[in-house]
Order: C-alpha cells, then sequence, then structure tokens
C-alpha cells in the first residue's frame, strides 16, 4: 500500500489523462491489486479485490493533500472502481464526476463514463498506438482507414485529426459506436467518418466492398463472448488481413490477453497471413512498466508487400 500512497504523494499536475501507479505490473510488493489515473478533473483508483475502510480512508488522506498542493481550493474528485466479485462497478467517494467528461490527449478530445462499468471509453496502455497512428497517417495524408472493434473511436478520431481521408469504424455494439460518434463530432471530423455496427465474423463482404484500405486498426477484446476470444478469433481474423490491405498498407494488431504473449500473435500471422512482413513492436508507456512484459499489452506493426 505504501508504494500507491508514494506515487499519490508525487504525482504532477499533468492536464492529460495518465497512469499514476500501476501496481498490476507486479513492480510493487503488496500493491499487486491496486492502480490510480488521473482523468482530468476526477482521480481514479482500481482495485482488484474486496479494501479495508482503513485503506480507503489512506488513499483518501493521500489524494486530499496532494490535490490540495497541486489545485489548491479545487475540490477533490475521487472514484473507486472495483473490479472483483459482488461489487458496485464504481461509486463516487469524493466530489463529483463531470457530465460529460471530456479529456484531452495531444490535442483530440474524448468523452469518458467513469461510472458506466469497467471500461470506461479510454484506455491509457494505448497511447503510444494512437501517437504512432497519428504521426504514420501525418507523413502520408489521405489514407483510407479501417478501424475494427472500434469502441469509442479513438483511433479513428486520431487518425482524421492527421489527415486520414475517411475512416469506417466497425463495432458489434451500438452503444459503442454512439459514444464514437459524439466523439467525432466534438473534434469535428465526422464528415469523414463512417460507422457500421457488425459482426465482421457474420460476413466480410461489407468491408471487403468498401477496401481495400491503407490501414487496418484491430483492437479487438481479449474475451468477449459472441464478439471475439483472442485464442481462436485471431487466426480468423488474420487469415482476412491482407485482402483488406492496399499493397504497401499497414496494420496495426493489438492483443491485451495477459496468458498470451507476443510470440502468439506473430505465429498466428506468420501461418495465416504470411505474405505480411513484421515491421515492429510498439513500446508500451513506461508508466505501464511489467514485471512480465508479455503478459502487458502487444501492439504489433505489419506491412503487406508494395
Amino acid at each position: 500500500m505504501q508504494a500507491l500512497l508514494d506515487a499519490i504523494a508525487h504525482a504532477p499536475l499533468q492536464p492529460a489523462p495518465h497512469r499514476v501507479f500501476h501496481g498490476r505490473g507486479g513492480l510493487h510488493t503488496g500493491c499487486q491489486d491496486w492502480a490510480a489515473d488521473f482523468f482530468d478533473p476526477v482521480w481514479l483508483t482500481t482495485v482488484f479485490r474486496p479494501p479495508t475502510d482503513e485503506e480507503l480512508a489512506a488513499i483518501g488522506a493521500a489524494l486530499r493533500a496532494r490535490w490540495q498542493e497541486l489545485a489548491p481550493g479545487r475540490p477533490l474528485n475521487w472514484v473507486l472502481q472495483q473490479r472483483h466479485e459482488a461489487a458496485p462497478p464504481a461509486r463516487v467517494l469524493a466530489g463529483s464526476v463531470p457530465e460529460p467528461h471530456i479529456v484531452a490527449e495531444e490535442g483530440a478530445l474524448f468523452e469518458l463514463h467513469l461510472l458506466r462499468g469497467q471500461n470506461h471509453g479510454f484506455f491509457l496502455d494505448m497511447a503510444r498506438g494512437r501517437h504512432w497512428l497519428r504521426q504514420h497517417v501525418a507523413a502520408q495524408p489521405g489514407l483510407s482507414v479501417l478501424n475494427l472493434f472500434a469502441y469509442s473511436g479513438a483511433f479513428s478520431v486520431v487518425a482524421l485529426q492527421a489527415g486520414a481521408g475517411a475512416v469506417l469504424n466497425v463495432d458489434m455494439s451500438a452503444g459503442a459506436l454512439a459514444t464514437a460518434k459524439r466523439n467525432h463530432a466534438l473534434n469535428g471530423v465526422a464528415a469523414r467518418a463512417r460507422f457500421m455496427a457488425h459482426d465482421i465474423f457474420s460476413s466480410w463482404a461489407k468491408l471487403t466492398r468498401n477496401g481495400p484500405y491503407d490501414l487496418v486498426i484491430a483492437d479487438p477484446p481479449s474475451f468477449q463472448k459472441g464478439s471475439f476470444v483472442a485464442r481462436k478469433d485471431w487466426a480468423r481474423l488474420a487469415r482476412r488481413l491482407p485482402a483488406l490491405l492496399q499493397p504497401g498498407g499497414h496494420a496495426l494488431l493489438a492483443l491485451n490477453a495477459p496468458e498470451l504473449d507476443s510470440a502468439f500473435l506473430r505465429d498466428t500471422v506468420s501461418a495465416e497471413a504470411p505474405s505480411l512482413q513484421f515491421v515492429e513492436r510498439l513500446p508500451n508507456p513506461p508508466a505501464f512498466a511489467d514485471v512480465a512484459p508479455e503478459r502487458a499489452l502487444k501492439v504489433l506493426i505489419y506491412r503487406a508487400p508494395a
């Protein structure tokens, strides 16, 4: 617990959303069940077991003390997210959450929902993926992009801001796409975006009809029944990639299953799409350092032959 309290005590006043403490990385003994993030103006702590009253009191005191130093006179806003059985997913322990709650990263705006389930709309560990995308598209304005498993549309917003010609966002969830549409409107890029509520495994015809694409992004859930199960469905997805890509096009592929390493994804792509050339694995943000890096997020870049 002390490592978490120390991280809070030294947290910088950084407006961009960021991870303050990553106990899940296993680098802090006794704190493996805790994480802390800052989504201006709200602090979010996440716990993967039932917390004690003493622990919450200590964290609350640390947050109040640090916030008084960083933003004197501003009220503390603190949300606790609990990821264990028989617990409410999230609750406000101090202050309130803005509605709407908008955060900014590298000039892009995103709508958050910290009190709505475990996935609040923005993945901090994918910051390097979004940065790579921004640079890649900016170097080649006008690219066509297919954003599979689009969720709240963060990749699409970044691509369009960087100069993409058009983005097709695909997700099974109409609710997720509704948030994605609001994010595009927030950033003034909705005119060049399309949205399709679609199960890609039911039919690929709609996607191939609009392709091929200069860039395909695939950041699927690790395990979601009826949508995607990484161990069996990555092969089904990988074998479709060559037909979706323009010659010389790129693919950004993400694997967030702790039990599967990057070799699993590389071997799968090699077997199912041997024409694709591996380019690099993107590093994760330093705040997400892990004692076992292969357990953390894996983001791989591939290129189709020219």
